[in-house]
């Protein structure tokens, strides 16, 4: 059953992601899977950003404890192969499948990421002295109003859960109203931010304040940044630019809007580095990299409209963000981030002119750089206390 709302309780409930073939039929029936030791833990994510933003609790809590993943979807099994978890396709929620996968694993504790629960899987788990662990929880108004309807179903799972961490003050309390036990909260975290807030910057290095990093730009959005660059640059004589395009095959078009702008400029495809006025950032994985270079961030995504790219990634080297006015898909991220001085908005038009005062403002710029990254530390939390609460769960199984 997921939380997203009290919908079918059956055939769409069985949280079916893709058509399977029949190997991976056999897994969703817990007929093949991956042997473990027993007394471990399961570790349980939807797909690959649940899994992705669990990354953290896993790479703690694999060297202690035999760890088992499961998903509900092919991408997400991938991930984990990749990570070199022992996985599995989920076990349907009907009880034969739960069971063999059970009888198979035989866990001390099963993690579930975020918003997943489902009634056959909790009460059986329970009813073999499996503890149970809701990791970055969240619950809003809404489906909380449609749960409500379904009191002896959502009551008996939640009062079933041993420690559950919420995402936000709204999701606590509406987890609590609906029968989660006070005593199983442990503080709040966001998984997704877990990871950026990990990042140990270091120090800033001399060329910083005077560079520009335009991360993850979309079609549309490069020849924007070049010119805003180059007006910013007649400002502050010596401002350098990154230009990362969010996909490194539009390379060659990027360059040709470089070369057709006369600028000096260099490929890091082709070995070039930050030395140069413009540096086309047209490869992957360097990215943190180019955060560290840069003083200044302007998020891609924002002045093309594709709802804009996270804001934690900059925040967490301490860049200070520049942004457009397409940000739906992290609005209240980047209000926030505004509210304390660590991000400002304009649009294409205002940008030149944005771009060139922080520039000329080497201090405003590490100040909005130390609120952005002080602001990530805050929303992230500390998952020493949740892993703790865990790996005592899993100790108190093998006893």
């Amino acid at each position: 059953m997921i939380w997203r709302g009290a919908t079918a309780l059956a055939g769409g409930a069985l949280g079916l992601a893709a058509p399977l073939a029949g190997a991976d039929w056999r897994e969703r029936l817990a007929l093949s899977g991956p042997a473990v030791a027993p007394g471990g833990i399961w570790l349980h994510a939807a797909s690959v950003g649940e899994l992705n933003s669990a990354r953290v609790l896993a790479e703690a809590l694999a060297p202690d404890f035999p760890l088992v993943v499961t998903t509900n979807s092919l991408t997400g099994r991938d991930l984990a192969r990749r990570l070199g978890h022992p996985c599995a396709l989920a076990p349907l929620d009907v009880p034969q499948a739960v069971g063999r996968f059970l009888d198979r694993v035989r866990p001390a504790v099963l993690v579930t990421v975020e918003n997943e629960l489902w009634p056959n899987r909790s009460a059986m788990a329970a009813a073999r002295g499996v503890a149970q662990v809701v990791v970055g929880a969240r619950i809003s108004a809404r489906s909380a109003a449609r749960w409500r309807r379904l009191p002896g179903l959502i009551g008996p799972m939640l009062a079933r859960i041993d420690a559950l961490s919420a995402q936000d003050p709204g999701s606590e309390a509406r987890l609590l109203a609906l029968g989660l036990r006070a005593g199983a909260l442990t503080p709040r975290l966001n998984l997704k931010l877990l990871a950026p807030a990990r990042v140990e910057p270091g120090e800033d290095g001399p060329e910083r304040a005077r560079t520009v990093l335009a991360a993850s730009t979309h079609e549309g959005e490069d020849a924007l940044m070049l010119d805003a660059w180059a007006a910013a640059r007649e400002a502050v004589p010596g401002l350098r630019l990154i230009l990362a395009p969010r996909h490194p095959e539009r390379g060659d078009a990027v360059a040709a809007l470089i070369a057709a702008r006369g600028l000096e400029y260099a490929r890091r495809s082709r070995g070039g580095g930050p030395g140069a006025p413009v540096l086309l950032a047209d490869t992957l994985g360097e990215m943190a990299q180019w955060y560290h270079a840069a003083g200044i961030c302007i998020t891609g995504g924002s002045f093309a409209d594709h709802g804009g790219h996270t804001p934690w990634e900059p925040a967490a080297w301490r860049c200070a963000v520049l942004h457009g006015p397409h940000v739906a898909n992290h609005a209240g991220d980047y209000a926030d981030l505004a509210a304390a001085g660590a991000a400002q908005g304009c649009d294409a038009a205002g940008l030149p002119q944005a771009l060139a005062a922080l520039a000329r403002d080497a201090g405003g710029q590490r100040r909005m750089g130390a609120a952005a990254r002080a602001l990530l530390l805050a929303r992230a939390g500390n998952p020493a206390t949740l892993i703790g609460r865990i790996a005592a769960l899993a100790r108190r199984g093998l006893a």
